[in-house]
């Protein structure tokens, strides 16, 4: 399973820092075939201002999407109407358009790259291997799961 990342949310206060963190792990995003795209209610030229200004977005390689008219992020669920801004909606879609993997926090609550590339490698281990599920924490390498009924109370 390969995927997209789709990062709806604000391109304000704190979000470049998160921005950053996912640019300083996006090889390691391709190596796995997922493609990172960042979305904001801002424009396109806003965008540009923020890459012109801020070492930290400057360092980004992966798309960023302008949502001005809100499209995106009212489809999401993620879109604070009377503000015409996003909450942070971070959504893992398989190459089939399915939706496995979605976190979305309040403007105040940062997102942590190193975790969503863990969940991730979580999605692609369990839909390369039917029958396995990936236990909590688990990381690329460990032991995984098979559902039955003898795991019952065991766990």
């Amino acid at each position: 399973m390969v995927g997209g990342v789709l990062l709806p949310g604000r391109l304000h206060l704190r979000l470049p820092d998160e921005l950053e963190d996912l640019a300083d792990n996006y090889a390691e995003f391709k190596k796995l075939g997922v493609e990172i795209y960042s979305v904001s209610t801002d424009t396109h030229f806003a965008h540009k201002a923020w890459h012109d200004t801020s070492e930290a977005v400057k360092k980004i390689q992966y798309v960023m999407v302008g949502d001005p008219t809100t499209t995106i992020s009212r489809n999401f669920d993620v879109l604070i109407e009377e503000a015409g801004l996003a909450d942070r909606g971070t959504f893992v879609i398989d190459p089939e358009g399915k939706i496995q993997i979605v976190e979305i926090t309040a403007g105040g609550i940062g997102r942590d790259a190193l975790e969503l590339l863990r969940k991730v490698k979580a999605a692609q281990y369990v839909a390369s291997h039917p029958g396995e599920v990936c236990p909590a924490k688990w990381q690329e390498g460990e032991k995984t799961l098979a559902p039955s009924l003898d795991l019952v109370g065991k766990i």
